[in-house]
C-alpha cells in the first residue's frame, strides 16, 4: 500500500498564504523558512519538498496571488453592456485585494531578490485578460473608443489605486468606501464612453 501524501495542496496553500502574510506585515527579513514551517505546523522538509526553496516559494506565492486575481476575475460573468461589466471587474478586483491583503503587496509591491521569470510573468499579464477583453468588447460594439491597452491601464491605476489606499489605510475613517469606490468606477467608465 502506498504511503499517504503528507504534504499535499492544502499544506501548500497554508504555507503560501502564512508566507504573504509574514511578507506583507513584518517584511522580506521576516520570512524564515523554519519560522514559516513552525507557524504551519509543519517542518522545513514539507517547504522543501513543496517549494524547493525559498526564491521557488516567493516565486509560487507571487504565482498564486495572481492566480487568485484571474480566478476572481474571470467569474465575471458578462451582461452584454461593457461598460456595466467593467464596472463589475473594477468590483471584483477590489473583492480579490479585500479577500487576500497578504497576496496584494507580493503582486504589485516586488520583494527584494525576486523577479518574475517568463512564466510568472505570463501568468501575472494572464489575470488581467478580462479587463482587456472586456475593453475590446466594448470597442467592437462602440462604446468605447479602440484604444485597449490605453484604456486598460487607464482603468487599472483607478483600481489599483484606491484599493492601495484602502489597504493601506490612508481613507477617511467615516467613509463608505464600498459605495465610494463603485462611484469612482462609474465615473472612470462613464469618462471613457464615445
Amino acid at each position: 500500500m502506498p504511503r499517504p501524501k503528507t504534504h499535499d495542496e492544502a499544506l501548500r496553500t497554508r504555507l503560501l498564504d502564512r508566507a504573504g502574510e509574514l511578507l506583507s506585515s513584518e517584511g522580506a527579513a521576516a520570512l524564515s523558512l523554519r519560522k514559516l514551517a513552525a507557524d504551519v505546523g509543519t517542518s522545513t522538509t514539507a517547504v522543501y519538498s513543496l517549494f524547493g526553496g525559498k526564491p521557488a516559494l516567493v516565486r509560487a506565492l507571487y504565482m498564486e496571488a495572481f492566480r487568485r486575481l484571474g480566478t476572481r476575475l474571470q467569474a465575471v460573468q458578462p451582461t452584454g453592456d461593457p461598460a456595466e461589466d467593467l464596472t463589475r471587474l473594477g468590483i471584483a478586483y477590489r473583492d480579490s485585494a479585500l479577500a487576500d491583503p497578504h497576496l496584494y503587496g507580493i503582486m504589485f509591491g516586488g520583494h527584494p531578490g525576486f523577479e518574475p521569470d517568463e512564466e510568472a510573468t505570463a501568468q501575472a499579464r494572464a489575470a488581467l485578460e478580462p479587463l482587456l477583453n472586456v475593453i475590446a468588447a466594448g470597442a467592437r460594439a462602440g462604446v468605447f473608443p479602440d484604444t485597449t491597452h490605453t484604456m486598460a491601464m487607464g482603468c487599472w491605476g483607478i483600481v489599483h489605486g484606491l484599493v492601495s489606499l484602502e489597504l493601506c489605510g490612508n481613507l477617511p475613517p467615516d467613509m463608505d468606501v464600498a459605495a465610494t469606490y463603485e462611484r469612482a468606477l462609474r465615473a472612470n467608465t462613464s469618462g471613457w464612453r464615445r
